[in-house]
C-alpha cells in the first residue's frame, strides 16, 4: 500500500482528525487530560492555534492553524508523541496509542469553518454519549459558548469576516 505524500502548507486552518489504535481500549477522562495537556504544551512549544476541539472514547478531532514555517504533521506527531508514553504508563500498557497516520482537511470559506466547528461539537451528540453538547465536557462548545469557567483546553480566539463565502486562503 502507498503512503499519500502530505504537503506542508502552513497558515491555513485544517480539520484534523486522529483516531485510537484498533487494538487499544477508549479513551476516559484520565486519557482526555492526559491528551489536553499534550496539545497544551504542543502548542505552547511550536505557537499553533487552536480554534475548535472535541475528545472522544476513539478518536478526536480539532481545527489547527500551524503558522508558518511550522506544519500540520509535526504539530499531530508532537502530540502523538507525548500522549502515547503517558497514557501506556499510567495504563501499564506498552505499543502504539494512535493510527499512524491522521486525517487533514483545509478549511476554504467562512461557511465551511463554521459548520467544521458544528460538526465538531455535535460529535459527542451523534455519537450518543450525550444528548447536548455542552453536556460533555470535553469540547471546546464552552468556550465557544462563552462558559469558559474550568475548560479543559482553551481556545485561540479568531475574529472571521461575516461573509460565509469569504476564501481563509
Amino acid at each position: 500500500m502507498s503512503r499519500l505524500r502530505r504537503i506542508a502548507v502552513s497558515d491555513r486552518y485544517f480539520f484534523v482528525t486522529s483516531n485510537l489504535d484498533q487494538n487499544r481500549a477508549f479513551l476516559g477522562d484520565p486519557d482526555f487530560e492526559d491528551l489536553a495537556g499534550a496539545v497544551a504544551r504542543a502548542r505552547t512549544e511550536h505557537g499553533f492555534w487552536i480554534t475548535a476541539w472535541i475528545f472522544l472514547p476513539d478518536h478526536w478531532h480539532a481545527i489547527v492553524y500551524p503558522r508558518h514555517p511550522l506544519a500540520i504533521s509535526t504539530v499531530i506527531k508532537t502530540i502523538k508523541l507525548q500522549t502515547t508514553p503517558a497514557i501506556n504508563r499510567r495504563r501499564n500498557e506498552a505499543g502504539p496509542l494512535w493510527q499512524a497516520r491522521f486525517f487533514d482537511r483545509i478549511l476554504r470559506t467562512v461557511q465551511e469553518y463554521w459548520e467544521t466547528v458544528d460538526y465538531i461539537h455535535m460529535n459527542s451528540v451523534r455519537r450518543g454519549l450525550v444528548s447536548r453538547p455542552e453536556d460533555w465536557r470535553w469540547s471546546s462548545v464552552h468556550s465557544h459558548q462563552k462558559h469558559s469557567h474550568g475548560v479543559a483546553l482553551p481556545i485561540d480566539t479568531i475574529n472571521l469576516p461575516s461573509d460565509p463565502a469569504f476564501r481563509l486562503w
